[in-house]
């Protein structure tokens, strides 16, 4: 569950490694594939110089692992170890060309099908 005040981990190569929420996307509380809005605190050191991205600029993100458990129908559970989110600009698409890691499979039913695309791999 993501609410505002959240430092979250950017997995993707924009350039930014972490980002505080200040903002959560028509919901008081987010979860994965939900909208937030955040503010980049941290650059990657290899990064800063060609960066995407620069520190305390606004951009939109979608949110792809939660700490917090998500439970399925048949009784299967999963979460992940962090709480971590995909940068995207004004229409919505995404900054980066990679991500890193796996991603849950119920991106697949989404509109950011791309997100998939561009990913590691998948969790069920």
């Amino acid at each position: 569950m993501i609410q505002i005040g959240t430092t979250l981990n950017v997995i993707d190569n924009c350039g930014a490694k972490k980002a505080y929420c200040i903002r959560v996307v028509d919901k008081s509380s987010a979860f994965i594939g939900d909208l937030v809005l955040v503010v980049i605190k941290t650059l990657r050191k290899k990064r800063k110089i060609y960066s995407k991205v620069k520190k305390g600029e606004l951009y939109f993100a979608l949110i792809v692992r939660t700490k917090l458990k998500k439970f399925h129908s048949f009784s299967d559970s999963f979460y992940f170890l962090e709480n971590s989110i995909v940068l995207l600009n004004k229409q919505h698409k995404v900054l980066s060309t990679r991500i890193f890691g796996c991603l849950p499979k119920s991106f697949r039913y989404t509109k950011y099908m791309k997100v998939l695309a561009i990913s590691t791999g998948l969790i069920s």
